[in-house]
């Protein structure tokens, strides 16, 4: 079985492995929620001033770990720290990473991330955006998948409380397949005055991609048992995703705690599976360059 990952900037992203060994499965949806989730702080500031650069730095601990909404079977937290830097012209860059607490080697995956990204329309209601990941894996057994090209286009409405967003991804190296995302979010505003903010921003994230299934079919030949094995390529569902996280912004910090619920869909033989749910917490700092 083959898995296939996206990575986009400004709010796209669900990192999808599905495999029969649990080494394959590590790349899923670590990057989910630390990778680029349309953040407020930085919305607020982008909105605010016409020319700007900075760096935002922030650090996710997630209570256990499935890959593509799927329990493996191994209880473990993993933390995924980041660095990112924007500016206003719509350039930006990112290096993050994930620590496993039972896998060998904790530190799976450094990802390192360029791209350029825009609002636009009249009242800068749309967004799109396109950014190449590199990826460099601890254990080179993972690395049938090295690269990333997305792309990405998103509407909001102008109080910016309802938006959708939907991307696609190319990943390639020694093989190559696709996914498409979309992300649609709701944001309640709890709390807001001049240096803090309280919000409540469920979403709900659909991923679907190309995979690669591992078949096997016996027929007798000749009075002899045959075992002749293929793969067959789908295009399915992999998982929906509902997250309901508490935001809260102060000065230059930025606090959330979130709970996320994950419905995966079966593929191939695969059979009905459970639902998920997992809690992380995540702190961020930016500087203003």
């Amino acid at each position: 079985m083959k898995f296939f990952a996206t990575l986009l900037v400004w709010g796209f992203g669900f990192f999808f492995i599905y495999a029969q060994e649990p080494t394959k499965e590590k790349e899923l949806d670590d990057f989910v929620d630390e990778f680029f989730m349309e953040d407020d702080l930085i919305n607020d500031l982008i909105t605010s001033i016409s020319k700007y650069q900075f760096l935002y730095i922030s650090t996710t601990y997630t209570s256990n770990t499935y890959f593509s909404g799927r329990d493996i079977g191994i209880d473990q937290f993993n933390v995924s720290p980041q660095i990112t830097y924007v500016n206003s012209n719509g350039l930006f860059a990112s290096v993050s990473g994930i620590y496993y607490s039972e896998f060998l080697p904790n530190w799976d995956v450094t990802t390192v991330t360029v791209g350029y990204g825009k609002n636009f329309g009249k009242k800068k209601l749309f967004k799109y955006d396109a950014s190449y990941t590199k990826y460099f894996y601890s254990n080179a057994f993972n690395s049938v998948y090295s690269n990333t090209l997305n792309i990405g286009l998103g509407i909001r409405n102008k109080e910016r409380t309802l938006g959708t967003q939907l991307s696609g991804a190319l990943l390639f190296g020694e093989d190559e397949s696709f996914q498409i995302t979309s992300n649609s979010y709701v944001v309640f505003n709890l709390l807001k005055t001049n240096k803090s903010s309280l919000k409540l921003k469920p979403q709900v994230s659909i991923s679907a991609g190309k995979q690669t299934i591992d078949l096997a079919r016996a027929y007798y030949f000749n009075g002899e048992l045959v075992t002749e094995y293929f793969q067959n390529e789908t295009f399915d569902l992999i998982n929906t995703q509902l997250s309901i996280p508490l935001q809260y912004n102060v000065n230059s910090f930025d606090f959330e705690v979130e709970y996320t619920i994950n419905l995966p869909h079966p593929i191939g033989e695969e059979l009905e599976l459970n639902t998920t749910g997992v809690v992380s917490f995540s702190i961020a700092y930016m500087i203003d360059l």
